[in-house]
This record gives C-alpha cells, sequence and structure tokens, in this order.
C-alpha cells in the first residue's frame, strides 16, 4: 500500500455535529473539511484546494470537500486491493452478519442522516427519511447475498464428470454519486459489492457528502474490515482516475447523461464492467376513466416533491380526450403546497440544489414560453420569509407543450409539469415512446384493457400501473433502459448481483481410469464411444 503522510481525523464528533445540525448564525465558526476514507481511517487531504458545500435554503457554507490528490486516490485503491485478498475469502455468513448489523445501525441513526441530507440537498426532513429508508431496503436485500449468490450444479454431465458455476467478486469496483439522493444512491451501490465480496471506492457527490461519510462510519462500526470500504472526494480528476486505473474492475454511476456516457466510454475502454443510469423524461398518460383525485394528487406528489430532483420524477403528463379538463385541478394542487426549507415541519418541498441549477430551471421554463407554451403556474419568483436567499422554485405548469420545444427534449429536474393532449391511448403511447429517455412512465385508468395495451407497447424500462413512480423494490432491479442507461447489468436485484461477480464455472472428473498408452486427441464429448 502506498505510504502518505496525511494527518488523521481522530476524531469525528466535530465534524459530525456540524455536517447533521442546521446553522444558527451567519457567524458560525469556520466550516470543518470532509474527510476521506483510506484504509480504514478517516484521514484529512493534503490539497489546498477544496468546494464549499453550501446549506441550498440558506446559503451558509456547512462544510468543504477537498480536490483529493491523485496520490491519495492511488493510496485508497491500494488500500482496497489489499483489502480484498482477505475479504473475498471472508465466509459468506460473515459479510452478512455485517450487513444485517449494518441495517440496524441506519435505522438507529436515520434521523442524523435526514437531518444532515436536508442541510445538504434541501429536500424535506420527511422525504430525506424516505432517501434513507429506501437505500436502507437494499442493505437489508444484501442480508440475503449466501442464496443471491448461490451458483448452478448438475452430476454427470459426463460419465464420472461433474459440472458446476459459482459466482465470485471481481475485487476493487467504484461508485460515483448525484446530489440527488445523498443516502439512497451510495447505498444501492457499495452494499451489494461488498456483501458479495468486493471492495469498494466511493466518490459522493461534491455538493452533499456528507451522508456518504456518516454511512461509512456505520460500516465500519458494523463490523466492515479496514480497506474494504474507501471515500475519495472530488470532481472530473478523480472521475477520470477511476475510470483509468487497471486495479478498479467496475464502475457503477448514477447522474447526467453527459457525465454518464463519458463514464460508460472511458472505464469501458479500459475494460471495466459500467452501469450507467443517466437521464430522463418520464411520463404520466391520464386516460378519461381514472379516478381524478387520485390521479390529480399522484401527479402533484410525483410532479413537484424532492422540488422534482428525482431521476423518476413525472415530469410529463399526457391527458387523453376528456382528461384534459382536469388541469385547472391541478393547477389548484400545485398552488396548494408549502414552498420553504426543508427543516420546516411544514414544508411540502424545498429548495433545488444550486443558484445555477434554478437559473437552468428557470431559462427551460422562459424558452417554453417563448416557443408559444402557456404559463398556468409560475414558480420562479417565489419568496420564502426567512429564507430569502433560498434557490426556492415554487411548482410550475406549462400546458400546449409540443416536442420541439427545448423544456421537453431536456431533462428540466426541477417542480415543473409539462401537460400535452392525446385523442386516444394509441396516439398518448407513440408519443412517449418517440422520447429518446425510457426510465419509467406511467397510466391512470380504471381499464385492464388500456392497462395491457400500456404495459405491453410502452419502450420505458419501469412501467407503473396508477402508480405514479414505478421504482421497484430490491429483489427487482432498478431497470431503465434506452438514453436512461447505459450497460448490460442494472442496479440492485438479481442483475446487480450479477454486476458484482463473474462466473467460474468448473467441470470435474474423479473416476478410476483404466491405463492405457493411447492418446486420444479428439475433440472431448458427452458421448460414449
Amino acid at each position: 500500500m502506498l505510504q502518505l503522510s496525511i494527518p488523521r481525523v481522530r476524531n469525528l464528533n466535530a465534524f459530525r455535529a456540524t455536517i447533521s445540525a442546521v446553522r444558527s448564525s451567519h457567524f458560525s465558526t469556520a466550516a470543518p473539511r470532509v474527510p476521506n476514507l483510506i484504509g480504514g481511517a478517516f484521514v484529512n487531504s493534503q490539497s489546498t484546494a477544496s468546494i464549499d458545500v453550501i446549506n441550498p435554503a440558506t446559503q451558509e457554507v456547512v462544510s468543504k470537500v477537498p480536490l483529493t490528490k491523485n496520490e491519495e486516490f492511488k493510496a485508497a485503491v491500494s488500500s482496497a486491493k489489499k483489502a480484498f485478498q482477505t475479504w473475498r475469502s471472508t465466509p459468506v455468513t460473515t459479510r452478512q452478519r455485517v450487513m444485517l448489523k449494518l441495517q440496524e445501525l441506519i435505522r438507529r441513526d436515520i434521523d442524523k442522516l435526514a437531518l444532515n441530507i436536508t442541510t445538504e440537498q434541501g429536500k424535506t426532513l420527511k422525504d430525506a427519511h424516505g432517501d434513507v429508508f429506501r437505500g436502507l431496503e437494499v442493505v437489508e436485500h444484501a442480508c440475503g447475498t449466501a442464496t443471491l449468490q448461490m451458483g448452478e450444479y448438475v452430476s454427470n454431465v459426463s460419465n464420472g464428470i461433474d459440472t458446476f458455476s459459482i459466482r465470485e467478486p471481481l475485487g476493487v469496483c467504484a461508485g460515483i454519486c448525484p446530489f440527488n439522493f445523498p443516502a439512497m444512491i451510495p447505498l444501492w451501490m457499495f452494499p451489494i459489492a461488498v456483501a458479495c465480496g468486493n471492495t469498494f471506492i466511493l466518490k459522493p457527490s461534491e455538493k452533499d457528502p456528507g451522508a456518504s461519510v456518516l454511512l461509512a462510519e456505520l460500516a465500519m462500526e458494523a463490523g466492515l474490515p479496514d480497506g474494504v470500504l474507501n471515500i475519495v472526494h472530488g470532481t472530473n480528476d478523480i472521475v477520470n482516475a477511476i475510470c483509468d486505473d487497471d486495479d478498479i474492475r467496475a464502475v457503477s454511476f448514477v447522474g447526467s447523461n453527459t457525465a454518464g456516457m463519458h463514464i460508460y466510454s472511458r472505464a469501458s475502454a479500459k475494460g471495466k464492467r459500467v452501469q450507467s443510469n443517466m437521464g430522463a423524461k418520464n411520463h404520466a398518460i391520464v386516460m378519461p376513466d381514472a379516478s381524478p383525485d387520485a390521479t390529480l394528487n399522484a401527479l402533484v406528489a410525483a410532479g413537484f416533491g424532492a422540488a422534482g430532483q428525482r431521476c423518476m420524477a413525472l415530469s410529463t403528463v399526457v391527458f387523453v380526450g376528456e382528461s384534459k379538463s382536469w388541469v385547472d385541478k391541478l393547477v389548484e394542487g400545485g398552488k396548494s403546497l408549502k414552498v420553504t426549507a426543508g427543516t420546516e415541519p411544514d414544508a411540502d418541498l424545498g429548495p433545488v440544489i444550486s443558484k445555477q441549477a434554478k437559473d437552468r430551471i428557470c431559462n427551460l421554463i422562459q424558452s417554453g414560453v417563448d416557443s408559444g407554451a402557456r404559463l398556468l403556474l409560475d414558480g420562479r419568483n417565489i419568496v420564502v420569509p426567512g429564507y430569502e436567499h433560498g434557490n426556492f422554485i415554487g411548482p410550475t405548469i406549462l400546458t400546449n407543450v409540443t416536442a420541439d420545444m427545448e423544456c421537453y427534449k431536456e431533462e428540466i429536474f426541477g417542480p415543473v409539469l409539462l401537460c400535452l393532449e392525446a385523442n386516444s391511448l394509441e396516439e398518448a403511447i407513440s408519443f412517449v415512446n418517440s422520447n429518446r429517455y425510457g426510465n419509467g412512465a406511467s397510466i391512470f385508468t380504471s381499464s385492464g384493457v388500456a392497462a395491457r395495451k400500456f404495459q405491453t407497447e410502452i419502450e420505458a424500462g419501469q412501467v407503473g400501473i396508477n402508480v405514479p413512480i414505478p421504482v421497484p423494490l430490491p429483489f427487482f432491479s432498478f431497470t431503465g433502459n434506452k438514453a436512461s442507461f447505459a450497460g448490460d447489468l442494472n442496479f440492485y436485484g438479481k442483475a446487480g448481483v450479477n454486476f458484482f461477480t463473474q462466473i467460474k464455472t468448473v467441470t470435474q472428473q474423479w473416476k478410476d481410469l483404466p491405463g492405457s498408452s493411447v492418446v486420444n486427441l479428439a475433440m472431448p464429448t458427452s458421448q460414449k464411444a
């Protein structure tokens, strides 16, 4: 392992206290630096360059993320490579017990994790709890690793010969995380990877890294050995280093299409496995026979929840036939939502992640208006008392949207619902399928015939029938497709286990062989001569 003179963070209490609470004053003490985790020790980077982690509701600096030096990154990889030699041989039952303990500790500290997420990312506390809990479900699934990794066995495939296959870990794997789910996405990645016997390098989002640090501390408390999980912080340079490093065997990524395709191309060119979850434009088709109240409530929740910063947010609604008359009630639902800091008890949606994100969202809204869309609800100029400097955008609804508008072609990633109309289910399905993305799509209807036609003909990888956000539980897999995913094996579930393991097939012969001086050079077959 590379030897570095890196100062250890001997006590994380001060750091945890700061990143786990909203600062009460603009005159707080200097923000702490977020440590890396290398070889089982939280260590301060020697880099003098850093990025501020900013509370999006207040603009206060929560902490500072170092731009990790290359030699520090190499030390993390070296630590993971060394740890793999013993971790891969650790009994699967022991690895399962670590996961069982980890899920217990996450439950114990879920309030602390949620408060950190709200402080750094901005989502409401209730939504932050959901962020943690959906990740926790993956940890619970990883507790069954022994069953998930079972191979196959066929006895006597030929006379006295047996063949079996086993799933083995790959080695050092890495995960590159987005800002919108600071707990859930890391928990999509490293628990499955390490439960399968791999070691892991985690790069959190530089915008909200605190939850990853807290989760890593819990993983070590649960019994994860030194070097099995490592954390490095940074931006493009660290991402490229992950893609290029010969000792890293697989890369998981969730984020934008631009970054995702860069990572997929660069890492694949180096012979790595890559799973890359990217952008989305999730549609809901509303049939006239749907339940009006239940449907409208679902559209409001799925369109504006988490300020629209979900890869499975419902951003586009296609009203079929007479259901178009429901738009006015949809506007009423948007107006009823409370926009404020996520820590406020009555908050329905908080701020977006940054000033730059707010500007981008506002520009896309304006581009729709300039192209002929009708703005029924405009949340761009909202002012939140007590949080006047926050990155807030209220619920926004555009109608008369067409497929050639920039606001439709781009993933807005904000609390914006685009509304379109179709004369028939066939027209609506054709419209949705013409979009390049394929993360998810939903239909609201009381007709089994319409629902079955939709689920059969729609091209999106995750389909909801009267379900607005059809994200599957971890015993299935997250199955986005088309331009929303690059790779062959999806996240978690059976596909996730397959991604983090490789198959070894063993053919063995144990029988008395008659002595012979004759060498048979013919291709061996199962047919008896």
